[in-house]
């Protein structure tokens, strides 16, 4: 086996696989390592732009940084991104390449293989070490045949596997055990150890089970993560609690959760906020009193606009605006406050023109070709500026007139404002993420005076915690070995 690679995969989705390959990057770091993160295949609606121009799922951006390098198209060379329960887009090196059925990208995959191993190899020319993330688990039966997530990958490279399950949701042995069992020998022989995330509680209580599962698989503990309340890092794609309150907030602020939202991260700084409550609303639900209501972005914006009719918030907006709320659209959710939405090639379904809501002086037409790009520039409101970056994903491009309230560092403008001063739109993602930025849209939305958060130091401060419990938790020889790390004895 290569010492050069190693593999975390999960008996579950969120079992704690982004967050463990995240911990490894940053403690691989401190050992001297260079270290690039990996995850061959993603299916998220998360993205970042990469500094080559290409998209990648939001986890391995932060896993890059944990690592001390810049995201690269590389680090997640398969990223789908679906727009239906059977569909997705599918991205290659950065780039949508199209639309693809599941049973189309299942016939895809040999070629998709090929994309991923290519992308592996430069890896390894450049760095020391590649920690990859799997996806899903690895015992999907259905998902076996050109698997290029998991074991398919590992058996290909020939890496050693961690495996990592998630004591809190209940089951842990069985996670274990049933995933073990579910594998084929040769991919069983590639587990090197267990992983336990989020225990609570005595670890003395759970000793016995865990001489009970090495002597069962005769394959060791490598450690059990403690439960780590308050970590700032950015989630792969699943949304957040969908009514997470602060007790003493005194800013209310509502998201309709799109069926297609995408990039729900860029609200994290406001759900970090110790005075901003944020709360998704799901289908059902009416909208409830607030000072704020954002429209995401979506990978799907006029299904999504007609969603969001269909659940009567076109009247609960109109009404919010009447009561002096504000309102605010991100990427899609900004097209949405348009006049209206072209979509001439039939990208998103049926070709014709969209009506949008009509609270900004925006067209829109849906092309092809996407704009990705990282940006930075500077936010003007309520008479004031401050500093704002962020970058764009987007494939509508928006004729804007009227006041623009974002200057870009290239000359060009973003975003655009009512004339009353209640609505604001704009293309940029990571709005909120910028500590002066932040201040001045809760001024605007009436937060008079906000506490200072800066989202990105308590991304590095979570970063730093998830390292320092490796080194506390894990068995950090046996991790040393299996990167291929020299072992001094003190």
């Amino acid at each position: 086996m290569s010492g050069k690679v190693l593999m975390v995969q999960g008996c579950t989705s969120d079992a704690g696989k982004s967050l463990m390959v995240t911990a490894l990057c940053r403690w691989a770091r401190r050992q001297g390592l260079t270290v690039a993160p990996f995850k061959p295949q993603n299916m998220a609606l998360n993205a970042a732009v990469t500094v080559d121009g290409g998209e990648i799922g939001r986890a391995q951006a932060v896993q890059a940084e944990a690592a001390g390098v810049a995201p690269h198209s590389d680090f997640n060379p398969i990223l789908l991104k679906p727009h239906a329960d059977t569909g997705a887009q599918v991205i290659v090196h950065g780039q949508a390449i199209g639309q693809m059925s599941a049973a189309e990208y299942q016939r895809y995959k040999p070629q998709a293989m090929q994309a991923v191993l290519a992308s592996h190899r430069r890896l390894l020319e450049a760095f020391d070490l590649l920690l990859v993330e799997g996806a899903g688990s690895p015992a999907e039966i259905n998902l076996r045949a050109h698997d290029i997530a998991n074991m398919g990958y590992a058996e290909a490279v020939d890496c050693p596997v961690l495996l990592i399950a998630d004591i809190d949701r209940g089951g842990v042995f069985a996670h274990l055990v049933g995933t073990l069992d579910l594998l084929s020998e040769s991919e069983r022989a590639r587990v090197a150890g267990f992983i336990i995330n989020r225990f609570r509680g005595d670890i003395a209580l759970l000793m016995p089970g865990l001489r009970w599962l090495e002597a069962r698989s005769g394959k060791p503990v490598l450690g059990v993560l403690p439960f780590m309340p308050g970590l700032h890092l950015e989630a792969e794609d699943a949304l957040p609690k969908l009514s997470d309150t602060q007790t003493q907030a005194q800013l209310q602020v509502v998201v309709p959760a799109l069926p297609r939202i995408s990039n729900h991260n860029d609200f994290d700084a406001l759900r970090a906020h110790p005075q901003v409550a944020l709360q998704f609303i799901p289908a059902g639900q009416a909208i409830p009193p607030c000072d704020l209501i954002i429209l995401p972005g979506s990978k799907a914006t006029c299904a999504d606009l007609a969603w969001l009719r269909a659940q009567g918030w076109e009247a609960a907006i109109a009404r919010h605006l009447r009561y002096g709320g504000k309102l605010i659209g991100i990427c899609g959710g900004m097209q949405m406050l348009g006049q209206s939405i072209h979509d001439p090639d039939g990208l998103e379904g049926v070709a014709g023109r969209h009506a949008g809501l009509g609270y900004l002086s925006i067209d829109t037409v849906l092309h092809k070709q996407k704009r990705l790009a990282n940006v930075h520039g500077c936010l003007h409101l309520l008479g004031k500026t401050a500093p704002v970056s962020g970058y764009e994903i987007h494939c509508g491009q928006s004729r804007i007139e009227g006041l623009q309230p974002i200057r870009l560092a290239n000359g060009e403008y973003d975003g655009a404002c009512s004339s009353d001063d209640q609505v604001l739109g704009s293309y940029l993602h990571g709005l909120f993420n910028a500590p002066e930025a932040l201040d001045l849209l809760l001024q605007w939305a009436g937060l008079a005076s906000a506490q200072p958060l800066d989202l990105a130091a308590l991304r590095r401060a979570s970063i730093e915690r998830l390292a320092d419990a490796v080194e506390a938790h894990l068995d950090t020889a046996a991790l040393k070995k299996l990167m291929g790390v020299p072992i001094c004895n003190d």
